[in-house]
């Protein structure tokens, strides 16, 4: 009995002091209101990441020319003709530590930004972008629905 109590106890202890890793890419996975409230984004495991995929804006047409809205501020006029919808904006995030770690592609400006993000509680999701690792901004994300009850939905 107490080589089973201090069995216990070492792997309590193992435990605890195993590194926090970020949260499986499933704890991500859903759809995603920004912040702004205008856009929905769908975070699925991809590979060996995440990706973000645009599933819906709250104004998907462009009011200009009365087509769907377009990624026309990309500088790579090659990809300034897709649409947002569909747009898969983030690349090699993979996991780091307690966050996951990438780009995040913002179709606003048409940069892309090294970029953060962190589970903030429930259904809260931090993002955060940084242009040359100092100048950094963020905002929270909220979960409306989860990947499973999404997909049916979309």
């Amino acid at each position: 009995m107490t080589r089973l109590v201090a069995w216990l106890a070492f792997v309590v202890l193992c435990i605890g002091l195993a590194p926090a890793v970020a949260g499986d890419a499933g704890d991500l996975a859903g759809i995603w209101l920004t912040a702004a409230g205008d856009a929905k984004v769908r975070i699925s495991p991809c590979g060996d990441g995440l990706c973000g995929v645009i599933v819906w804006l709250k104004s998907p047409i462009d009011p200009v020319t009365g087509k769907p809205q377009i990624d026309d501020k990309n500088a790579d006029k090659s990809l300034a003709g897709r649409p947002i919808i569909g747009l898969n904006i983030f690349s090699a995030m993979r996991p780091a530590g307690k966050k996951w770690s990438g780009k995040i592609y913002n179709a606003d400006d048409g940069k892309t930004y090294s970029s953060e993000l962190h589970l903030a509680g429930i259904r809260k999701l931090e993002v955060r972008g940084c242009v040359m690792s100092f100048l950094c901004g963020g905002e929270t994300w909220t979960k409306v629905a989860d990947l499973a009850v999404a997909s049916a939905g979309q």
